[in-house]
């Protein structure tokens, strides 16, 4: 049975930069949304145009054919799932949950086994493409979790995402997911240190954009983020703080492994310096303040 609008209510945990926007998306589409943040006033813009608001998780997931969260930290996914007022222990039973936060992939594999007990439908779905992504719905979107489940909620995938991959069972989504931060990590040092040093030559570093970002030094960060750390935009499409966090999954997750990733572990260490700067409610194209 596909998640579909207009036949099934789906709830959203979390309105933060880019779960405002990916909820908004599903409310759009058609399905009757509910919704619970911390923060209340977070979704008065939601609640405005009828989404449902709940008190506690427990009261949403027994409202809903699907629950989405999307939070900050491990823990915080540990609580929602978990807690008194958890989702495994409050869902109906049947329901679809599924976890966009990048968090660990233990935890991912620990929730599954646990909705599974309880004939729930447990994905990992963690995305990337910052708040832009979200807010034109074109995230990219890394599922982990049994292939029935992903088809079944594949629908409200759509609605928010544009490349949609099932990775592999529970945890791999995650784990996808932290090859995209190792890349993103190393190629925003890169982005930071040639436009540290076209200023440095007496270059005008607009112009060396335009010659670099087409060829083969091309990417997302050079393209989306270099154009915000040359007119002074440090606001956050991604926080430090949270890179910070997934830097660190990364790490341990790598530890486990025995794998060594020196570019990751120089990354984190600079990141956790802009964050002593008091930079850590900023976005990750702050760090280029560590050479300004």
């Amino acid at each position: 049975m596909a998640i579909q609008p207009g036949q099934h209510a789906v709830g959203f945990i979390g309105l933060g930069v880019m779960g405002k926007s990916m909820a908004g998306h599903l409310m759009e589409a058609g399905y009757e949304l509910h919704i619970y943040t911390r923060t209340q006033s977070r979704a008065d813009d939601l609640i405005r145009k009828g989404a449902v608001w709940h008190e506690t998780p427990a009261l949403l997931a027994a409202s809903c054919d699907a629950v989405v969260t999307m939070v900050g930290y491990p823990q915080d996914v540990e609580e929602i799932y978990f807690g008194g007022n958890g989702l495994i222990a409050h869902a109906k039973p049947g329901a679809y949950l599924i976890d966009m936060t990048t968090s660990s992939p233990l935890l991912a594999r620990r929730i599954t086994e646990a909705a599974a007990v309880r004939g729930l439908h447990a994905l990992d779905a963690p995305v990337s493409g910052g708040d832009i992504g979200a807010r034109e719905a074109k995230l990219s979107i890394m599922a982990g979790g049994e292939p029935a489940a992903f088809e079944a909620v594949r629908p409200l995938f759509e609605r928010m995402g544009a490349n949609i991959v099932l990775q592999g069972p529970a945890g791999a989504g995650q784990h996808a997911k932290m090859c995209n931060q190792i890349a993103i990590a190393s190629n925003m040092l890169g982005v930071c240190e040639a436009l540290a040093y076209a200023q440095a030559a007496g270059l005008d570093p607009r112009k060396v954009l335009d010659s670099i970002e087409t060829g083969a030094a091309g990417s997302w960060s050079l393209s989306r983020l270099a154009p915000r750390i040359m007119e002074g935009d440090f606001e956050p499409g991604f926080y430090v703080k949270h890179f910070i966090k997934d830097m660190g999954i990364a790490l341990e997750a790598a530890k486990e492994m025995k794998l060594e990733l020196p570019g990751l572990a120089l990354a984190e260490s600079l990141y956790r310096r802009l964050a002593a700067m008091g930079y850590e409610e900023k976005g990750t194209q702050a760090l280029a303040k560590l050479w300004q």
